[in-house]
């Protein structure tokens, strides 16, 4: 099977994504793998495999790779001589913007190019953590209660202290904020605005259970990853979470009865199905006297959460060779026909 990644892009997540490509390439030795880096300026290059270290980006050494562009199925690598169109299947790995906010998933829809990652209408719904709430509500999700604020209004939190401050539209904790008082409140607003217009706060649950699991649906049927109690502190921040994306080493089983795990697998099922087809997604999950909160859907998780799956390679191929297909409409001209013979053309 050949597989190439994709990562890179231009969000605050552009140096997570290369971390997260290193590491994924060495999970996958046993796959042909390619690899194309999108950079800030969303232009595309055929990475060397064996060029595929920190450095090469941070220095600027890809702009010697070849540039490629994107046609009808293909990315195309153009030379003097000769074009050459690399057809393949995608695993987009581009966290953040671009990657999870459906601008990428767009694209290679647009062009007819199969790729592993969430679909327009998925990227949607899991980006903007607004929306994700609002598809708990429809699918009968429990979430956490929260308030949304704006950048260009100032509004009292109705929720009690202490609460959580996100920004909607961005992942890995960054601009997140603990707010212990109403003191505390207008910096840790103020940081997030920094990266979105649009914050959410929620109640901040000290001591809560929490559970991360993964899983894609291939051939009709769910496979789901471990369940794992992942270690922190007060919350997962960005520190933490920027050394999971190199993660490649499998964890511990969370130690959980089969009803707890049960109920779990349910829910991440329910925001899975009719929505995240195509795509290996991690639910973060919160348990509250023995009830399943869905905390965050990560629709591209950090170094696609190989360290929870028993046999990773497996999986993906498992994954690519059970995608989804869009239809495409077929043009056949006949209403045009039929008004040019009507009027005699």
């Amino acid at each position: 099977m050949k597989l190439t990644i994709l990562f890179g892009g231009a969000s605050f997540e552009h140096e997570i994504s290369i971390v997260s490509a290193i590491t994924v390439k060495a999970k996958l030795s046993a796959i042909d793998l390619s690899f194309i880096f999108c950079d800030q300026d969303h232009s595309f290059y055929l990475i060397e495999p064996s060029k595929m270290k920190a450095k090469t980006f941070s220095k600027g050494e890809y702009k010697k790779m070849p540039k490629l562009s994107i046609g009808h199925g293909a990315f195309i690598q153009k030379s003097l001589l000769s074009t050459i169109e690399h057809k393949c299947t995608i695993l987009n790995l581009i966290h953040g913007a671009d990657g999870e906010d459906g601008t990428l998933a767009a694209l290679l829809d647009f062009f007819s190019i199969k790729y592993i990652g969430p679909r327009v209408d998925a990227c949607i719904f899991s980006y903007d953590k607004r929306y994700t709430k609002w598809l708990c509500e429809a699918k009968d999700i429990k979430s956490l209660k929260y308030e949304v604020v704006k950048s260009n209004e100032h509004k009292d939190i109705a929720l009690s202290y202490p609460v959580i401050i996100k920004p909607a539209r961005l992942g890995s904790s960054i601009g997140v904020s603990i707010v212990k008082d109403e003191s505390e409140l207008d910096y840790a607003l103020d940081t997030a605005f920094e990266f979105d217009t649009t914050v959410i706060v929620e109640p901040f649950m000290q001591g809560v259970k929490e559970y991360n699991l993964a899983g894609f649906m291939a051939n009709g049927k769910m496979y789901f990853s471990i369940v794992e109690e992942p270690q922190k502190e007060e919350f997962l921040n960005f520190e933490k979470k920027y050394m999971d994306f190199s993660r490649s080493e499998k964890v511990s089983k969370a130690d959980l009865t089969d009803k707890l795990v049960s109920k779990l697998k349910a829910n991440f099922e329910k925001a899975y199905k009719g929505m995240f087809e195509g795509a290996l997604i991690r639910c973060d999950f919160f348990v509250i006297e023995g009830e399943v909160y869905l905390n965050e859907i990560n629709p591209i998780p950090g170094s696609m959460a190989n360290y929870l799956f028993e046999d990773f390679e497996a999986s993906i191929e498992l994954l690519a060779n059970s995608l989804p297909h869009a239809k495409r409409a077929k043009v056949s001209y006949d209403y045009i026909h039929l008004i040019s013979k009507a009027k005699g053309k």
